[in-house]
């Protein structure tokens, strides 16, 4: 050990951190699900399906004027289906404004998922109820708030573990460094896990990074790096999975990178052909985290024709309940302003209610006087 090496690690143990220089697969291998129960493998299926489904969904629905904005997750199904599916029932998912995915494998009603990205409340889902904090637009601050509830929780001796999702470009930012320097000193229950869909908005993974992989990031901070498929629902399952029971048992935080791509524009308002080419778009479609599922799926013996035609019914019955939900306008209570910002109005939201309250009289008797 020389006096550069961390208090406890050393060489050897800095180099045990390091991730693989190649991603985990394991779907391109028939046998590499062997050790995989059968039922977790169609699980994964049918999310997907149904995650492709509600993105193509959502999207049209935004260009009818319906939500605000929607950034797409098409192409990304296997590393939120594959992480969500890893954790227990009691941990909790940090999740940023795009892993609207990673909401519907929890369990969150999936008109509720886009409550916030319509402009309607400040959540949409109670997330205490299914352990998911709300959709975070600020980059990587959502990490630093996944560090505090997992420390919290190992204070009080609860185990549990705490999922952080984040971007490529938000490894970029300070938040994320400071999220991950504390989890490691404190060795916080937190899977760190980085959607790495090769731009932030416009800017590609090389102009943010010269790592060999951002899963590289994670020995200067004293955690173990893994690099794995993001297209496959599979390897990040697993992965996901090692790294939160590894959390749960005191073993502290992981970063974990998942290489996937973002197949739609960053969002309805981006046009992703001023940065990119056709040539490297196919490339990853033929890369498709569903079709490679499915396929694999049909190689091992578990689906066929009638089971992929059961996933896409169900899947286009809930597009169906979306559309249907969606199309009715929310009736907004403008007093719901002052409801759910401090637990105990303070005097001065007191008398802003009480103005409202007086003003919205006016108005109601001025339009009765008129009729």
């Amino acid at each position: 050990m020389t006096v550069l090496d961390p208090p406890g690690v050393g060489a050897a143990g800095a180099a045990a951190m390091l991730p693989a220089l190649e991603p985990l697969t394991l779907i391109d291998d028939p046998a590499g699900t062997r050790d995989l129960d059968d039922a977790l493998l169609l699980e994964l299926y049918r999310q997907l399906v149904r995650g492709r489904r509600y993105n193509q969904q959502a999207t049209a629905l935004t260009k009818q004027g319906r939500l605000a904005v929607y950034p797409s997750t098409t192409g990304q199904e296997a590393c939120e289906a594959g992480a969500v599916l890893a954790l227990d029932e009691r941990d909790w998912v940090f999740p940023t404004y795009r892993d609207t995915l990673a909401l519907l494998v929890r369990g969150v009603d999936p008109v509720e998922v886009l409550t916030l990205l319509r402009g309607d409340w400040h959540s949409g889902y109670d997330p205490h109820e299914r352990r998911v904090a709300p959709l975070c637009t600020p980059l990587a601050t959502q990490t630093l708030h996944a560090v505090g509830l997992a420390h919290a929780a190992a204070l009080r001796g609860d185990a549990l573990a705490v999922l952080a999702l984040t971007g490529d470009g938000g490894t970029s930012e300070g938040d994320f460094h400071e999220a991950l320097n504390f989890a490691a000193v404190y060795r916080a229950p937190v899977v760190f896990l980085v959607q790495n869909n090769g731009y932030a908005i416009s800017v590609p993974v090389a102009r943010q990074s010269a790592a060999p992989s951002l899963a590289h990031k994670a020995v200067g901070y004293g955690m173990p790096g893994v690099l794995v498929d993001g297209n496959d629902a599979a390897a990040v399952h697993r992965t996901v999975r090692q790294a939160a029971d590894r959390a749960r048992a005191g073993g502290g935080p992981t970063l974990v990178e998942a290489v996937t791509y973002r197949l739609d524009a960053h969002t309805n308002a981006d046009d992703a052909t001023r940065y990119r080419n056709a040539a490297e778009v196919e490339f990853w479609r033929r890369r498709d985290p569903v079709d490679r599922m499915e396929r694999h799926l049909r190689e091992r013996g578990l689906l066929d024709d009638a089971g992929v035609d059961r996933v896409r019914r169900e899947a286009e019955e809930m597009a169906a309940e979306l559309r249907a939900r969606l199309a009715k306008e929310p009736a907004p209570d403008a007093l719901d302003l002052f409801a759910h910002v401090y637990a105990r109005r303070t005097p001065q939201l007191e008398e802003q209610r009480d103005m409202l309250i007086a003003e919205l009289a006016a108005d109601a008797a001025a339009e009765g006087a008129a009729q």
